[in-house]
């Protein structure tokens, strides 16, 4: 698939191979037997994703664990997210993100249950979800709470799968890239907007794209800005600006030490 300036556009494909995926899944595991599934973990109630992304005195990460991305390829050649996401949460992390898409980041359910088992922090599924199922997926594996990214969706889908995972007692960090993007996440009741820096059909990454959108989240709607940034003052500036918490990944992904580079990004003290 093309985009209107003739380059590709990664996420339409990405959405495309998402809903055959799913639809495979379906195939081996019907929609009822996964809910059977989730039922042992909706005992257990959900960690506080949006509480923790709104902790106040210092900078709230939300690290995130991918082995591989369309940008820059492979990040981590020896790739076991669990012993990431401890090292994430000694480093100071608020929460933790897990990749689960397989065709462009390498991801799976499995490396989701595998962070879920060894953190206590709160956990967000990061894929391209488009069906219920990857809801009750989530939820099965341990998930806290999941991603919906506006542009990848219509309204109706945004409304419906967001009230899903509610229902669920998932948070969702709905993502966003534009105003027009930002008025239909609010027309949804997003409670946790995610501005994305990058754009996700071109990979061009631009931190304006989040201080142009700041004035526009209203008070009582938790703010989070995700992609690009390369040092503390970036997100000092950006937490001065009006954001409540900041998704980190290639920036840690690509370290030999993915704690220490956390350490870095939080700054002095925190």
């Amino acid at each position: 698939m093309s985009s209107m300036t003739g380059r590709p556009d990664l996420l339409a494909t990405i959405v495309a191979a998402t809903r055959r995926r799913v639809e495979a899944s379906q195939a081996r595991e019907p929609f009822g037997e996964v809910v059977k599934r989730s039922l042992a973990r909706s005992r257990k109630p959900a960690l506080g994703f949006r509480e923790a992304l709104a902790r106040p005195g210092g900078v709230n990460v939300i690290a995130e664990c991918k082995r591989r991305s369309p940008s820059r390829g492979v990040l981590c050649d020896q790739y076991d997210p669990g012993a990431i996401a401890a090292a994430y949460e000694r480093g100071g992390a608020a929460a933790v993100s897990v990749l689960t898409e397989p065709t462009f980041f390498d991801g799976s359910l499995e490396h989701l249950a595998d962070v879920t088992a060894r953190v206590r922090v709160p956990v967000l599924r990061k894929d391209f979800t488009v069906d219920e199922y990857q809801i009750v997926e989530a939820r099965a594996a341990g998930a806290d709470a999941i991603l919906l990214v506006v542009a990848a969706l219509d309204d109706d889908a945004l409304r419906g799968l967001h009230a899903a995972a509610r229902g669920r007692h998932l948070d969702v960090l709905v993502e966003v890239h534009d105003a027009d993007e930002l008025d239909r996440a609010l027309t949804i009741g997003a409670e946790i907007i995610g501005v994305n820096n990058r754009n996700l059909r071109t990979l061009e990454v631009d931190t304006a794209v989040s201080g142009g959108l700041i004035d526009r989240i209203p008070e009582g709607v938790t703010a989070v800005s995700e992609s690009g940034f390369r040092s503390p003052e970036e997100l000092a500036a950006l937490r001065r600006a009006g954001y409540h918490a900041f998704l980190v990944g290639e920036r840690l992904m690509a370290s030999d030490d993915p704690e220490a580079a956390l350490g870095t990004l939080l700054g002095p003290g925190h």
